[in-house]
């Protein structure tokens, strides 16, 4: 079993779900979609007297980003950032509680946000997810934020720090850089 902590909002996250499908393909693999709540900052704007901190964090953001818009184009993904980076904390929280494949809800819930730039935490439409996705929860929508909570609480207190976070055999990964180590991990048992 592979656990694979994942945000919406996560470019990071985005990308590697393909490449993560694909190897759980090859493997025979089963994974375990976890929430995880990531910070993701908006690019700062250019101020007229820019301190060298505030320089570096937009360079470092806009870099970030073109990465992620080239990694996403050798995927075949247009990669359009959202004007402002939304909350997904009620998709997340959704996530704690599907009870069957949660990969239709996965793929509507990424689809929804970076290509519809949709408000993940928004009620109506976190429960239109739901029903065209067709997942069955095994809690109400409406503790879906604290479902969130506690699961983010067990996650960091696990070692858990960002998304996509693999972990295997006790071993924790951060990044899709590390599908190939996984893949070795798992040839190996």
């Amino acid at each position: 079993m592979l656990t694979v902590f994942i945000d919406f909002k996560s470019p990071a996250a985005y990308l590697a779900m393909a490449p993560t499908l694909a190897l759980a393909e090859r493997l025979n693999l089963a994974i375990d979609w976890k929430p995880f709540r990531t910070v993701e900052r908006d690019i700062p704007k250019l101020g007229t007297e820019e301190t060298v901190g505030e320089s570096h964090r937009r360079v470092r953001a806009e870099s970030q980003r073109k990465l992620a818009i080239k990694y996403a184009a050798l995927q075949g993904i247009d990669l359009v950032f959202p004007a402002r980076q939304g909350s997904t904390d009620l998709a997340l929280g959704v996530l704690a509680f599907v009870d069957n494949d949660p990969l239709p809800f996965l793929r509507g819930a990424f689809n929804a946000y970076w290509h519809a730039h949709a408000n993940l935490d928004d009620m109506a439409v976190v429960q239109a997810l739901v029903q065209e996705s067709g997942v069955r929860l095994t809690g109400n929508l409406a503790d879906a934020r604290m479902a969130l909570d506690q699961a983010q609480e067990g996650a960091e207190a696990a070692g858990i720090v960002g998304a996509p976070t693999y972990v295997i055999d006790d071993q924790i990964f951060v990044g899709r850089e590390h599908l190939p180590w996984i893949e070795e991990i798992v040839r190996a048992v």
